[in-house]
């Protein structure tokens, strides 16, 4: 038994040491499958000054490839290539290609591949330990520092084949934004977007053909890029604005006295506090407020979700005016104007997360209705009344459409003076009703 068990650990090192001999000398080797390693596939980024502008090593593997795959602006840069150029085009055949391909392959990109570039859909669709990746200057980086601004501060989003919306509501909860445009998502539908959701406050750079003899860089406002046709080639960089005063408005508890409104159509500061409160507002909801009035409600309920998307809903000429002017003395971001009666205008809108319903014209039980199809789950409505009536009439309509509802009677006195004496004024009451579809 001993000889026998020394003599199995014996032979097991024996086993391990050559295959140890063998794992040096053919470094590629599997055990079991008895294949090898297909070839790395390179990716270089390229810079803006040609062919000096990328690393020794790059070069060297460049000049040692076999075929060299680019858009054409790329192949460009090496006229000597003695190997095979083939222009970048379908995707899948790419991939199909590169699967099965045992020669040295360099695929060119612009700039970082990993960053907005082909990296990601390489390394879905290919093992990582196949590609080496060699990054140059991005093109955001470039833009930012021809036009002398810091971009450690920014965001950087893609409109180039994707929707354009959730980039909106990227771009409007920052300071700074950088955006890769597309023949389709171009800086003037990017515009036309920015001014329907009330978010005009940005200074604009617009980029044109970075690192070609055609280079422009064109400095407008969001407006501005309206009327620009861009060259297909383009970064929109847009930096947040302000007024001069905006810094001293708090995110919440806004000064009635602060927003262009009629006194009978505005909420109350102290109300619109406890408003805010029972909406349980979060980031990037989506709130429609209906009978908007002179949209205080909304301006705060920007402030408290940035990344969120408001529908100020309303249709009185005079609170129009009104609102149009809160809008641009807030420079608010995230909020578009629907001049409508409603419900009419709301079945264009996305479903809401919150409703606030500061007045109906008379048709709480229709605009009930929608919202009680329409809300998400999970999703608030506040209703702000004045009279008895109403309060009867929304908690019986809420109820009989499913809601759970809870109302707050808010009464407010503030100081006046009276010679040397100050007195309580009291106002209106005000009762607030939270609604919550199928809640306890």
């Amino acid at each position: 038994m001993s000889v026998s068990f020394y003599g199995y650990s014996n032979n097991l090192v024996i086993f391990r040491w050559v295959g140890d001999i063998v794992h040096r000398l053919i470094p590629d080797f599997r055990y079991g499958a008895h294949t090898m390693t297909q070839q790395t596939i390179y990716l270089i980024g390229a810079g803006f000054t040609g062919w000096d502008g990328f690393p020794a090593r790059a070069l060297e593997i460049i000049d040692s490839a076999e075929i060299l795959i680019g858009h054409h602006r790329h192949l460009e840069i090496f006229p000597n290539f003695s190997g095979i150029k083939k222009e970048l085009g379908d995707l899948s055949e790419l991939i199909d290609f590169l699967k099965k391909t045992e020669q040295r392959i360099v695929l060119l990109a612009s700039g970082d591949p990993t960053f907005f570039g082909i990296s990601r859909f390489l390394l879905r669709n290919l093992p990582k330990e196949r590609l080496e990746i060699f990054p140059n200057v991005t093109s955001m980086q470039y833009a930012f520092a021809r036009i002398k601004e810091p971009w450690d501060d920014g965001i950087f989003v893609s409109v180039h084949g994707r929707g354009m919306h959730q980039a909106i509501d990227k771009i409007i909860s920052a300071e700074k934004a950088c955006v890769l445009t597309d023949t389709v998502n171009t800086p003037a539908a990017i515009a036309t977007e920015l001014i329907d959701r009330g978010a005009e406050g940005y200074e604009a750079w617009l980029c044109e053909d970075l690192g070609m003899p055609t280079e422009a860089f064109t400095k407008t406002t969001v407006r501005g890029l309206l009327d620009i046709a861009a060259s297909e080639l383009n970064i929109l960089i847009l930096i947040r604005t302000y007024e001069a005063n905006l810094v001293h408005y708090p995110l919440i508890g806004i000064d009635d006295d602060e927003f262009h409104t009629s006194k009978k159509l505005i909420t109350k500061q102290e109300v619109r506090a406890v408003t805010l409160a029972k909406l349980q507002l979060q980031d990037d909801l989506v709130l429609w407020d209906i009978g908007a009035g002179s949209c205080s409600v909304s301006i705060e309920a920007s402030n408290l979700m940035p990344e969120g998307r408001i529908f100020a809903v309303e249709k009185n000429p005079q609170c129009i005016g009104f609102i149009n002017q809160n809008l641009k003395k807030f420079c608010t971001r995230n909020i578009k104007l629907i001049e409508a009666y409603a419900p009419d205008g709301l079945d264009d809108l996305p479903d809401p997360d919150r409703v606030f319903i500061g007045g109906a014209g008379g048709k709480l039980d229709e605009i009930i209705d929608i919202i009680s199809q329409r809300l998400r789950p999970e999703g608030v409505v506040v209703i702000n009344a004045i009279t008895l009536d109403t309060l009867t009439r929304s908690v019986e309509f809420l109820e009989d459409h499913g809601f759970t509802v809870e109302a707050s009677c808010i009464n407010v006195a503030k100081t006046r003076n009276l010679t040397e004496y100050k007195m309580f004024e009291a106002q209106n009451p005000v009762y607030v009703i939270s609604a919550r579809k199928g809640g306890e």
